[in-house]
């Protein structure tokens, strides 16, 4: 899953994207130009499956990262917007820190004013995909137009209505046909949005209403360069931060995209695997490869919790929790699984 970093300047996106990707970014980075890096996701099931089987591999899941040019208002081209629109979600990172050493773009530090800038420009990048998209599809309707015309013309009225009422496509029910009509255009606002508000040490844990996720990344820069695990800790209790905000920020994206993580584990390797919630046991095993979903069988399933309990599979069996299931399971959160198929 791609996930886009976005923001205004001086905001700490590109701070974030480095205590997430361990990618520093670089000063050759050139003005508009788009940065990507790989944030394995701290995942305390997969070390402890290691742990249990002493495999030869441990393979944690991924996030990869995208971190966007700054966000700026009055552009006619939104050249920021471009990467984003390929990501599978936009984390929009609002500063709602103070410093004297920091300058902010508008003169003064007021997240909600940027929020609501930020969610301006983006129904204005939908509001000009959705004019473009019209005017092309009116002279290709010219002469014969087809039903596949037709229904995309009737979606693009729809978004420009809601658009103008400020409302984000998301709002706008499609089905199935609807849906796979508009896919390759790539609206912003039915992308899924996870918004980060970079505080200060002092409004760490601060609810900021619904949907919000805090973040000090000047705290999390601290933590991370604190290489004694004893110190770390301590550090962190001191200022009232149980778990690191990074490890809570890959949950929420996790949350926000819908998505879970199954397992698999073995001498030879212990992995974590992405699917979305609600995915059927063959779907789960394409994740795997393609030929276990194409010739499945079964699959078999330990609960996560039954194998701590039971310290090893052979116990698990013992205990009767090691479960069949065909092609219509659908595979839960911290599911061990092993898949039968023939092909």
């Amino acid at each position: 899953m791609k996930i886009a970093i976005l923001g205004l300047a001086q905001t700490g996106k590109k701070t974030l994207f480095t205590l997430l990707t361990g990618r520093p970014v670089p000063d050759s980075r050139k003005p508009g130009e788009a940065i990507e890096g790989v944030a394995p996701i701290n995942d305390a099931r997969v070390g402890a499956l290691s742990e249990l089987y002493q495999p030869k591999k441990t393979t944690f899941a991924e996030h990869q990262f995208v971190l966007c040019p700054d966000i700026t208002d009055s552009s006619t081209s939104r050249h920021w917007m471009d990467p984003a629109r390929r990501c599978d979600l936009l984390c929009l990172l609002i500063r709602s820190f103070d410093s004297p050493d920091v300058f902010h773009p508008s003169g003064s530090v007021d997240a909600e004013r940027d929020r609501t800038m930020i969610e301006t420009e983006l129904l204005l990048a939908d509001m000009q995909l959705v004019e473009t998209r019209l005017k092309r599809l009116a002279k290709e309707m010219k002469n014969n137009p087809t039903s596949e015309q037709i229904l995309e013309e009737g979606i693009l009225q729809r978004f420009n209505t809601a658009l103008e009422e400020e409302k984000f496509l998301s709002t706008v029910e499609l089905d199935s046909d609807e849906e796979q009509a508009i896919k390759s255009l790539d609206f912003v606002t039915r992308t899924p949005l996870l918004y980060a508000y970079n505080v200060s040490e002092d409004d760490i844990g601060k609810n900021f209403g619904p949907g919000v996720f805090t973040i000090s990344c000047e705290i999390e820069s601290d933590i991370a360069a604190i290489e004694e695990e004893a110190e770390r800790l301590e550090f962190m209790e001191d200022i009232g931060i149980t778990e690191p905000s990074l490890d809570r920020i890959n949950a929420a994206l996790y949350d926000a995209l819908g998505l879970m993580s199954f397992y698999t584990s073995g001498e030879d390797e212990c992995r974590a695997w992405t699917i979305r919630k609600n995915s059927s046991a063959p779907v789960a095993g394409g994740k795997i490869h393609s030929d276990i979903e194409r010739g499945f069988i079964r699959v078999e399933v330990m609960k996560y919790s039954d194998l701590m309990d039971a310290g090893s599979e052979q116990g698990v069996k013992q205990a009767g929790k090691m479960q069949l299931h065909g092609k219509d399971y659908v595979i839960e959160d911290g599911d061990i699984c092993h898949f039968l198929f023939n092909v």
